[in-house]
């Protein structure tokens, strides 16, 4: 599996896990504390970098995506001690894109030159929503006039930013969206990612839900009006969808999170952080310590943060491989598929061919619109082994 960085590219996943506030849909690893020890984490940063550096010699860094959390609440000084112990441990491509999450709250906007002069290159901004009450609901900060003035001086200080929002929100009609997506493609963007709302196990959202307190959530029929509205209105702006949630004008796609969907290798750095990286004929997953303490002080007493290490059985490579390809507007390959120890049954794809789920194009089978809403029956029943 070394070769695997060669198919689809070699990244570095940074988590920050710290947040000004925790918000109630998130469930991503994230914490709210009032003081953090900048130093202590980048000397840990520092170590863990190191540790796998020896681990994987010889490879080229296509991206580093500085994910949380809220990197923007990082250090800048940090951020390029991180860089640039990068630089010094691998090879790093030529366009090597180095993206870095941003929340758009006042104090944090007026840093985005810092982390420029840092080596950030991209930067994704988490707008959510465009109207102070949704983002009120939403548990966010910032209201809507600080998010687009946050995403002005984004854009002022880097060529490439994209931002996030989030739809099929309590009460929201159809034509609210519409208007709201319209208002978002003015801003010129050249990548959205536009995710529905789910209410994820873990987060105050479930557990509202479960009391019966988390009202107007749309119904199927609702949900998939929003989503046609999304794939209608982004494609006629130029920004189509290449992946489930991502849309991008061409050339603009998210050169980290292709990493993912297409099953490269990537070194997950930090609280919390999951990496997948060929080790000889061998995948290993790699899993973090998920609270920042008991993550620093391992990195700090052996060089790395690790929790648990995993020798990737062939039919999980395979069913990571179809489940996140399948995602991505141009599907999976089958001569891929097949380097991986995997086949598809052919029965199954001709009968989801017939069915409108999937399309072949050459060596490829991708999901259609209408499989992609119903992705997880299309996976099971592709015939995968």
């Amino acid at each position: 599996m070394t070769e695997t960085w060669q198919q689809a590219g070699f990244g570095i996943y940074v988590h920050w896990p710290f947040c000004a506030a925790k918000c109630p849909y998130c469930d991503f690893n994230s914490h709210v504390l009032a003081r953090v020890d900048h130093a202590r984490f980048r000397a840990a940063y520092l170590a863990e970098l190191r540790h796998w550096a020896e681990r994987t010699p010889g490879r080229v860094v296509s991206s580093v995506f500085f994910g949380g959390g809220t990197p923007s609440l990082m250090d800048p000084d940090v951020t390029g001690a991180i860089l640039e112990e990068i630089r010094s441990l691998w090879t790093v491509a030529n366009d090597l894109e180095v993206t870095l999450e941003a929340n758009p709250t006042s104090s944090e906007a007026g840093r985005f030159a810092a982390f420029v002069e840092a080596g950030v290159n991209r930067f994704s901004v988490g707008l959510q929503a465009l109207d102070d009450d949704s983002l009120r609901r939403l548990g966010r900060l910032h209201s809507a006039a600080e998010g687009r003035r946050a995403y002005d001086m984004a854009r002022a200080a880097c060529e490439r930013v994209s931002f996030d929002l989030i739809y099929a929100r309590q009460d929201q009609t159809v034509a609210q969206w519409q208007d709201e997506l319209e208002g978002a493609l003015s801003m010129g963007p050249d990548h959205l990612s536009l995710y529905q709302l789910t209410i994820e196990e873990g987060t105050a959202f479930w557990d509202r839900a479960r009391r019966g307190g988390l009202r107007g959530l749309p119904d199927e029929d609702r949900a998939v009006a929003l989503w046609d509205v999304t794939q209608e209105l982004s494609a006629a702006a130029g920004l189509p969808r290449y992946e489930v949630s991502n849309h991008a004008r061409p050339g603009q796609e998210s050169r980290h999170n292709l990493i993912y969907w297409r099953g490269g290798d990537w070194l997950g750095i930090g609280p919390g952080a999951h990496g997948r990286v060929g080790q000889g004929p061998a995948r290993l997953a790699s899993a973090n310590h998920r609270a920042p303490g008991a993550w620093l002080d391992a990195a700090e007493r052996s060089g790395t943060g690790s929790q648990s290490e995993e020798v990737l059985p062939r039919a999980e490579i395979v069913d990571e491989y179809v489940m996140m390809g399948l995602r991505r507007i141009e599907g999976i390959s089958r001569a891929r598929l097949t380097a991986l120890g995997g086949t598809v049954d052919e029965t199954s794809v001709a009968r989801l061919v017939d069915a409108g789920m999937v399309a072949v194009v050459g060596d490829r089978i991708r999901a259609t619109d209408a499989g992609t809403l119903l992705l997880n029956t299309v996976i099971a029943e592709l015939g995968v082994s």
